[in-house]
């Protein structure tokens, strides 16, 4: 089943980064990956960051942005990133907003402990602001491969 974001204009936002305000409509004429994580420094969510890390220069080669993005802090993305030595940057949506106009905002279950959090979301989005493809609910095995086909099919 197609995800009903597929097809339509990305929604825009501005968001703090550890490189400055990053404004997606900014972005037009670049293929960008916007991949939503939980948490800074958890397991997961640290493999996902550096396979990113890892597939960047190949990425960033073909004009490909990355931007990941969780409700932490700035404060803990600037500490998440120098340890890891991400080239990319991070946002933070403190208040979820962008997160909730994704639709990842979402309430978890935890060993029966119910909160709200970031369900592990992608978004491909073409050089015309045109979300291509989604993946929610991500494994992270093998899923920034399955990104980078992806991007190859959006930028022919």
């Amino acid at each position: 089943m197609e995800d009903a974001l597929v097809g339509t204009k990305a929604p825009d936002f501005t968001l703090p980064g550890t490189e400055g305000p990053v404004h997606l409509e900014a972005l037009r004429g670049r293929v960008v990956v916007l991949y939503f994580y939980p948490r800074d420094n958890t397991p997961g969510c640290t493999t996902e960051a550096c396979d990113f890390r890892d597939a960047y220069a190949d990425l960033n080669d073909e004009g490909v942005v990355v931007l990941g993005v969780s409700t932490d802090s700035l404060i803990s993305h600037e500490k998440f990133r120098a340890k890891h030595q991400l080239p990319f940057p991070l946002l933070a949506d403190e208040n979820a907003a962008v997160a909730k106009l994704y639709g990842v905002y979402k309430q978890k279950n935890m060993y029966g402990k119910l909160s709200w959090g970031i369900e592990r979301s992608t978004f491909v989005i073409d050089s015309d602001g045109i979300v291509r493809k989604v993946y929610r609910k991500v494994r992270v095995a093998g899923h920034v491969e399955d990104v980078r086909a992806q991007v190859q099919k959006v930028r022919l």
